[in-house]
């Protein structure tokens, strides 16, 4: 009896490796928003499902979502997060994205559990207001991404750098912040700035009428500034009808403001990935083969991996690391470590938020961001590329 007793422990033991995990020592909670609005979140947690298993089936991955109606549910966003802490096994939780709730989330959890470390991707709420909470969080690098947009549409040969926005985004500090960047930035590389105004798609225009504005406008823009225009807009729904209208008329588009393979391309060329789903490096390859067959060769570019899915691998890694004591919570290269290992291939850079008024340095606040990649042209190589430290102080 003893020996059928190990051998079926042996047997378990073989099963659990050979399904990607070992015997669970400690659980990670993941929040998402849901499939329909955070699809590439949601992907990020399916492959944690996969490799480490459901907490249900002897796993170490607990998933929940918040409501898509995030900013008027928020107590519901709250409850989710802090429910996870009830688990006495639980040791991480990463909440990808960080919308508003998430801070007074964490208060909580701290409230029952302050063991537990929570990791926060992309964090919606101020900076001073996450850091007060977080173990830590990430958003993406608005600072030195400033001097590497006007960098990067440099080397692609272009004289001119077209912001595209509207007042709502620009009253935020990030955004403003980092058009002064690029602004000045241009200036230093010898390029001409302009700045072009948008419909807000939550206007009474709504999204059809913004996107409609974009396809009428881009071609008297492009003869406007000349073919050798990067242009860039901050929001989500103006990607796709920016991209259709450079290709047909020419300019440059070096990335989305939030990047991925996933935004814009696929509606504006017409590729269907429903088979490539999760595969980055088929994805990539996919959409690079329509952009460069409509002419876009060397004139856009993306993030290899969407920022969404490697923020989900990335922070449930460190935060494995971190609790079995391979890792330090307070190490930049640990915490770039993860990312890295999450995109294959495409390499990260970051540096920890520094508040301009008071010149404090939180420690537990990353701006991060991925290296550039421009479609039949490859890396541009932006995280070995030094950003001068004036660009820094610039409000």
């Amino acid at each position: 009896m003893k020996c059928s007793k190990i051998i079926l422990a042996v047997m378990i033991a073989m099963l659990m490796c050979s399904i990607g995990y070992a015997e669970p020592k400690f659980h990670i909670g993941i929040v998402t928003g849901t499939l329909s609005q955070s699809e590439d979140e949601v992907r990020g947690a399916e492959f944690c499902l996969e490799k480490y298993g459901d907490v249900s089936d002897g796993g170490i991955i607990k998933h929940v979502t918040y409501p898509d109606n995030f900013m008027s549910e928020m107590e519901t966003t709250i409850s989710q997060i802090a429910g996870l802490a009830d688990d006495p096994e639980l040791k991480v939780i990463v909440i990808n994205q960080g919308v508003p709730g998430t801070t007074e989330a964490i208060r909580r959890v701290k409230e029952k559990r302050p063991d537990i470390i929570c990791l926060v991707g992309e964090a919606h709420e101020d900076p001073n207001v996450i850091t007060s909470a977080a173990d830590m969080a990430t958003t993406i690098d608005f600072i030195d991404k400033g001097y590497l947009l006007a960098y990067t549409a440099k080397k692609m040969g272009a004289d001119t750098f077209v912001h595209i926005s509207f007042p709502r985004h620009m009253s935020y500090e990030s955004i403003a912040r980092r058009v002064a960047i690029i602004k000045e930035a241009c200036k230093d590389l010898g390029m001409k700035f302009a700045y072009e105004s948008a419909p807000d798609p939550t206007s009474d225009v709504g999204v059809v009428g913004a996107q409609q504005f974009m396809i009428e406008k881009v071609p008297a823009w492009v003869e406007k500034y000349g073919p050798k225009t990067v242009f860039f807009t901050t929001n989500y729904a103006l990607h796709e009808p920016l991209l259709r209208q450079i290709a047909k008329y020419g300019g440059m588009y070096i990335e989305a403001d939030s990047p991925s393979p996933l935004v814009g391309y696929p509606a504006a060329f017409s590729i269907d990935l429903s088979d490539e789903a999760g595969d980055w490096p088929a994805i990539l390859k996919k959409v690079e083969d329509a952009v460069i067959k409509a002419g876009g060769k060397g004139r856009m570019g993306t993030w290899a991996y969407s920022y969404g899915y490697a923020n989900t691998i990335a922070l449930v890694d460190f935060g494995i690391n971190v609790v079995e004591g391979k890792m330090k919570l307070s190490s930049k290269k640990d915490f770039l470590t993860c990312f890295d290992n999450a995109t294959p291939g495409s390499k990260w850079n970051g540096n920890y938020y520094t508040d301009l008024g008071t010149g404090v340095t939180s420690r537990n606040l990353m701006l991060i961001y991925q290296d550039t990649y421009i479609f039949g042209d490859g890396f541009v190589g932006t995280p070995d590329i030094e950003v001068p430290e004036k660009y820094r102080k610039i409000k």
